[in-house]
């Protein structure tokens, strides 16, 4: 049985698959920061929901994406999240040099 790790290294070695996985990159690297700034809070989903008035699957939802066939949070959602983990949201566009 291959570890997570093993598979996906397996699955990225197929070109069709590293396209799919690249074009997400952004988007896993927005869950990554919600993740880190939830865990570095030290708060749990529903210490989280409870700060921003709402229900911890609401909070789930945020932080598990869902690609582009779901719902993107809006701004005003990511502005209460980021201040119930004590941040700010910084967004920032970059020249795409690819």
């Amino acid at each position: 049985m291959l570890t997570n790790k093993e598979l996906k290294k397996k699955a990225l070695s197929y070109p069709v698959v590293r396209a799919a996985y690249d074009s997400l990159e952004d988007e896993f690297a927005l869950l990554d920061e919600l993740l880190r700034a939830r865990h570095k809070a030290g708060m749990t989903q529903a210490d989280v929901a409870k700060r921003m008035g709402t229900k911890p699957p609401a909070v789930a939802r945020i932080e598990s994406g869902g690609g582009s066939k779901r719902h993107s949070p809006s701004i005003a959602t990511l502005r209460r999240y980021a201040k119930a983990v004590g941040c700010r949201l910084k967004v920032k566009l970059e020249t795409n040099l690819g």
